[in-house]
């Protein structure tokens, strides 16, 4: 897949972070990964992001890391392509992108960067050094402490013809409209706040009508009917699963820092497909707030 091609699957199509699955000791567990991805590669999401956030990159070893991303591009080959995840120091995120790249993935998403803040001169100098060190595409992940300017992304973007992407974690409307209307069809633009939801009607209003699902982890079918009805303009249904759904949803997940990766290893698990304990300094939901979660999904039918 050619940096152009990989801009072509983010351009439309609902995509998702499949959590990474950790055995009760804490390992990685390739076989239940492997049957994750195998359950969620038919529901239809135009590609999957591999150690992800949701994934919890920022939990995973140098050493298991590669055996992830090859687990699943091997499980996914001919069902739907894989983007792996790639952050913190420059030389770590080169490593990870690599070893991506060796493995078969598709392209990468370079994650934020480690703790310390940085210029636009530090960010960029950041992303093009794992642009140019290898050949498939990459897509910036402005979030945290890793936001760019749309000044900095056109001089990246003039620079690195691999750079085709950029997803959104802010939800500055402002600074996206900005880099929407400096960037144009130069890049492929992915809504990416979590539970994104809440926010897809709105990102859509900008021209960037794409976003990642982390719920498509657990509750698939629905994940997929509320991205047609977002591409179809249907506000009824939009409605009806923010307020039955996502609003309940969101006062769970927001009880607590963290919970916005363990609300969804939550749901998987109550769904059948138990992708083991979060790691720490994750906190896994309380039982009074899983059952809470296993009402809301049982009140949208089967998946």
């Amino acid at each position: 897949m050619t940096p152009q091609d990989l801009k072509d699957v983010m351009s439309s199509g609902l995509l998702s972070f499949p959590v990474t699955d950790f055995d009760s000791d804490g390992n990685f567990d390739a076989k239940g990964y492997a049957a994750r991805l195998e359950w969620l590669a038919p529901y239809g999401a135009s590609a999957l992001f591999a150690a992800g956030g949701t994934g919890e990159f920022f939990s995973l070893t140098s050493s298991e890391y590669p055996s992830i991303i090859q687990t699943a591009v091997d499980t996914c080959r001919g069902k739907v392509p894989i983007i792996a995840g790639a952050g913190g120091s420059t030389r770590f995120a080169i490593e990870c992108a690599q070893a991506a790249e060796k493995a078969g993935a598709h392209g990468v998403l370079l994650l934020p960067h480690y703790l310390t803040e940085a210029s636009q001169e530090g960010l960029a100098a950041h992303v093009e050094a794992v642009c140019q060190s290898v050949q498939f595409g990459v897509i910036i992940y402005n979030r945290g402490i890793s936001r760019f300017t749309p000044e900095t992304v056109a001089r990246l973007c003039e620079r690195n013809p691999n750079l085709v992407g950029f997803k959104d974690g802010v939800g500055d409307i402002e600074a996206m409209s900005a880099m929407y209307l400096t960037m144009g069809d130069r890049l492929a633009y992915l809504g990416g706040l979590p539970t994104a939801e809440v926010y897809a009607a709105a990102y859509k209003a900008l021209g960037t009508p794409v976003y990642s699902s982390a719920v498509f982890n657990f509750i698939p079918k629905t994940a997929m009917e509320f991205y047609e009805a977002v591409r179809t303009d249907d506000h009824a249904t939009q409605h009806r699963l923010l307020k039955d759904f996502f609003m309940p949803y969101l006062k769970i997940r927001n009880r607590s820092a963290g919970y916005a990766v363990s609300i969804i290893k939550a749901g998987a698990k109550i769904v059948g497909h138990d992708a083991g304990p979060v790691r720490t300094p994750l906190a896994d939901l309380q039982p009074h707030e899983v059952e809470e979660l296993a009402s809301l999904i049982a009140s949208l039918g089967a998946q």
